[in-house]
């Protein structure tokens, strides 16, 4: 009998090798088709067959799938990267095998389109303005009115967003996106939107079925950089079916409805407010979350449909699950850090995980790469959830020597000294 393979179009540092783990689990054998596969430690780890592919060129992974078809049967083609998702629409297309529509999240991915679809289908949104330059930024904010979001037209994780409360921070963060210090997955366009003031919300969407809703805790702005993810997060039974039409009044606009979809808003003054959509899974600890929250597994239910098999998202029991995110508070050099093992052992703690190792300098860019680690503890309870997560973090901590400065460098004596940091 011919193996039965799942393809993979690049890996994922978070959640890649879950997707390893749920194709063995449907008894698929996964390969991975990426342009630097070292990226992805899993991969080696769980001995992955790759295939070093240009996965931009979508002549060269059609040959590349064609020629292990010779060998396998490829039951489906997916990723977890938003990047290269589009791409996997059209390989699914090419070999006739279940997808996303390509154009769809072609359309998404671009922030600025995707707005402009779901204004004209009516989903409420903040004001917005599309920039190519410092002179555009400047006007679009003085229309829109301070505070406004900065962030680059096409991206991910954070990354190039800020909040902008005047017109010094607009123009700091004006330049740092121009000035060649972002990089960019595009020609250079900023997004001027209005910042939609209230407490943050992120909906899990499989085909057209809402799943569950998160709330997600924010560090200190300018910044969105999440610290702490709750899930289900503490709605009642109205808004949590107001946050859920909205979330599927998107999927119309958009052409989306197959497969998974992450639906992030603000409850603001005038109800939910639409700030992203993702035509993917969302990364990070969100599909331990779910899982640990409903018995849902996101990664094999997902998988089904890339295989054509019906999925099951039945909830098995019901959980408050949440993440604490570990966040340095300084750049330098990491010392040492530790507790982990203490953390892990307490009762209701279902994963601890560590990013980094001592020795590796820590430079803070303000987005998902910022985290160094993370604890996920799970209860019958938001409280009980809540206080295992304080006495587990509670036991870990990091120390962090800054770098030099420019007068320590030139032979002062008097260093800065290290800051041990309690995780809290």
């Amino acid at each position: 009998m011919t193996t039965r393979a799942l393809i993979m179009i690049e890996g994922h540092r978070r959640i890649g090798p879950l997707f390893v783990e749920a194709a063995r689990g449907l008894g698929l054998y996964p390969i991975t088709l990426s342009a630097d596969p070292d990226r992805y430690e899993y991969l080696s780890a769980e001995h992955i067959e790759v295939v070093r592919v240009d996965t931009d060129n979508l002549d060269a992974l059609s040959h590349e799938c064609s020629l292990l078809s010779a060998t396998y049967q490829i039951a489906g083609i997916t990723a977890a990267e938003e990047e290269v998702y589009a791409t996997v629409g059209k390989l699914c297309r090419h070999f006739n095998l279940p997808g996303p529509n390509p154009a769809s999240v072609e359309r998404c991915c671009d922030k600025f389109v995707q707005r402009q679809l779901l204004a004209k289908a009516g989903v409420p949104i903040p004001a917005y303005r599309l920039a190519a330059n410092a002179t555009e930024v400047e006007s679009s904010a003085a229309e829109i009115g301070f505070p406004v979001v900065l962030k680059p037209a096409v991206g991910t994780g954070s990354s190039g967003v800020r909040l902008c409360r005047d017109v010094d921070e607009l123009a700091e963060h004006t330049n740092y996106l121009l000035g060649g210090d972002h990089t960019w997955l595009s020609s250079p366009r900023i997004l001027v939107e209005e910042f939609a003031q209230g407490a943050y919300y992120s909906a899990d969407i499989m085909g057209n079925e809402v799943i569950g809703i998160c709330t997600v805790e924010f560090g200190p702005p300018p910044h969105f950089l999440g610290r702490k993810c709750i899930y289900p997060a503490p709605l009642s039974d109205d808004e949590d079916k107001r946050i859920a039409d909205v979330s599927l009044g998107c999927l119309q606009a958009l052409g989306l409805g197959w497969g998974p979809t992450n639906v992030q808003l603000r409850w603001t003054k005038c109800g939910p407010v639409v700030i992203e959509v993702n035509p993917r899974l969302t990364g990070g600890t969100n599909p331990q979350r779910v899982q640990l929250a409903y018995g849902i597994d996101l990664v094999t239910e997902h998988i089904k449909l890339v295989i054509g098999d019906k999925c099951n998202l039945r909830r098995t029991h019901s959980q408050t699950a949440i993440t604490q995110h570990l966040l340095p508070d300084r750049d330098g050099i990491l010392d040492w850090i530790d507790g982990d093992i203490r953390a892990a052992a307490v009762p209701g703690v279902a994963e601890v995980k560590f990013y980094v190792e001592p020795k590796t300098p820590i430079v803070r860019k303000w987005d998902y790469t910022d985290i160094i680690g993370h604890v996920v503890a799970a209860s019958p309870s938001l409280a009980q959830t809540e206080a295992i997560l304080q006495r587990a973090v509670g036991l870990i901590g990091w120390s962090v020597t800054p770098f030099p400065t420019e007068q320590e460098q030139s032979g002062s004596p008097h260093l800065s000294a290290p800051a041990w940091v309690p995780a809290r």
